[in-house]
This record gives structure tokens, sequence and C-alpha cells, in this order.
């Protein structure tokens, strides 16, 4: 009777692990407009600082004490720094340099760099049906991406896509990490790394934070610091670890899609940003290729094959 149950304790496993990572992509998907309304009142720099490091205080103060002493590694503390931190960081700088929705498109390629790194770096070979959806997501992100507007930059872009790289090489580092551990201890000691790491650079190359400014404006932005905190950082960032514990790498980096298309949504609505018949065919795209490529974790079969 036991052994007939673990099949569907591993479906139910896994179901809940797409669940995760479906529900991080979409919080994700706020972490770009919300980093740009947050910049109207911090630099970049301050902005990691604030955002992991209160991130990392509610983290620290939930978590089970034994699991964080076991999670306590330097190994961790730097992934953190370089992956949270520093890509964060980047994003930051190339985001106040171009458009709301194109930063969250250029996000669209981090699914298949994950695939890739995985493939250099792991030898796992994703199967066809997950290389077919890694492509009809990025062909909706471009499809989206043509219809847009104006304000993005050569620069600002470069930046962006330079910290899609360092999220991409983080994930597939990630899995490793979170063998034997609990997700939410490894997110903590990750926020403090982060957090850590930037507040050196923030306060040589910025100096000290400036204060909010009066009125509406200044309110916004403290609400938007807020929002980035929780929505953008606590949620996503925890829900990612929890699923990603359960399926394989590439099927957790399918779901980073889902921040493009909730990015360039919010930057229609919030920001003006222009929409029309692209935005929904690309959007069906996007969501139509993380489908596939999620689809044998969802029929609780695995789809990694390890190579040499």
């Amino acid at each position: 009777m036991k052994t007939s149950r673990l099949p569907v304790i591993a479906a139910t496993s896994q179901t809940r692990a797409v669940a995760a990572l479906a529900a991080a992509g979409v919080a994700w998907g706020t972490s770009v407009p919300l980093s740009k309304a947050a910049l109207s009142w911090l630099p970049p720099g301050w902005l990691v600082v604030a955002r992991f490091g209160l991130a990392a205080a509610v983290l620290l103060a939930a978590v089970d004490r034994s699991a964080l002493r076991s999670a306590l590694r330097w190994q961790v503390l730097a992934w953190g720094a370089a992956g949270f931190g520093g890509s964060v960081l980047i994003q930051n700088v190339g985001l106040a340099r171009t458009s709301v929705t194109h930063a969250a498109l250029l996000v669209g390629a981090g699914p298949v760099l994950v695939a890739v790194i995985a493939a250099a770096w792991h030898h796992a070979v994703a199967r066809p049906v997950a290389w077919a959806g890694f492509a009809v997501s990025l062909g909706g992100v471009a499809v989206v991406a043509a219809g847009r507007g104006g304000g993005a930059s050569g620069p600002g872009d470069a930046m962006v896509l330079v910290s899609v790289l360092i999220v991409a090489t983080m994930t597939v580092a990630q899995r490793r990490l979170l063998e034997g551990q609990d997700p939410v201890a490894i997110t903590a000691v990750q926020f403090l790394g982060a957090a850590l790491a930037a507040l050196p650079v923030a306060a040589c190359t910025e100096g000290a934070p400036p204060a909010p400014a009066a009125g509406g404006a200044g309110l916004l932005a403290i609400l938007a610091v807020v929002g980035l905190t929780a929505l953008g950082t606590l949620a996503p960032f925890t829900l990612f670890a929890y699923g990603q514990r359960t399926v394989p790498t590439e099927v957790a980096g399918a779901f980073l899609n889902l921040e493009p298309l909730v990015g360039a949504l919010v930057g229609v609505v919030a920001f003006g940003d222009p929409a029309g018949p692209r935005l929904l065919a690309g959007g069906a795209a996007i969501l139509g290729g993380i489908l596939m490529s999620s689809l044998p974790a969802l029929r609780g079969r695995p789809r990694l094959a390890t190579v040499g």
C-alpha cells in the first residue's frame, strides 16, 4: 500500500512545485516596474541594499534556527552576493537607462540561457519538447518586443542582458545549493549576502541614501520599495527555491518567461508603454512555450538526460 502511493505523492509534489514556480514568475513580473518607480527615490545600489536587507530581516526572523545554521555557508553567501545582489544592481543601472517594457522583455532570454548553461556545466540535456518550448517562448518575446515604442537604449539593454546572464548562471548553480536544505533558510542567507555585498558599493559610489521626496511622489516611491521587497523579492525568490528543489533546472527556468510577460503588461498599464495585438500574440506564445517546457513535470516524468 505504501509503495503504491509513492507515484501519487511524487506527482503531487511536482504539481505543487510547478504552481510555486508559476506564482514566482508572476510575482517577479512586478519587480521591473516597481524597481523603476523606486529608482525615483533610491539610486541603484541603495535600492539593492534596501530590497534585500529588508527581505533578509523578515526571513532571518522567521526561519528555523537549525536550518539557518545549516544554510549559513560561504558558498550560499557568495552566490547570494553575485547572483542576487550583483545581478539586480546591474539590472537597476540598466533599468534607469531603458524602458520598463523593454527591460522586462529582455528577461525572456533567461530560460534559453539556463538550458544552455545547464548543458555546458552539468551535461544535462533537455528533451526536444523542452527546447521547442524555449523557442516558442523566446519567439513570443521577440513578437512583443517588435511592437514596443521608444525609451530603450543600447547601454541600458546591454546591462539588463548581463544581469539576465548572471541570473541564469545562478539558477543552474542553485539546484545543488538546495540539496538537503530548507529553501527558506537558503534564500534568507542569499538575501543577506546580496545586501552585504551591495552596501559598500552603494556607500562608496552613491554616498548617503537620499531622503524621499515630499508629498505624493515620495509616498509612492516608499510604497514601491515596500512592494518590491514583499511582492518582488520575498515571495518569488522563496517560491522559486521551493519549486526548483523538486523539478529539473530547465523546467524551473521556463517559468522565468512569466516575468517579461507580466512586466510588459504592467508597463502598459502603469507606465503607458504601447500595447496592441502583438502583445496578445506574443503573450500567448510565451505561455504556450512555458506549458510545452513544463509538461513532462506536470505528468510526473523526468525530462533530463545526463551525458558524459
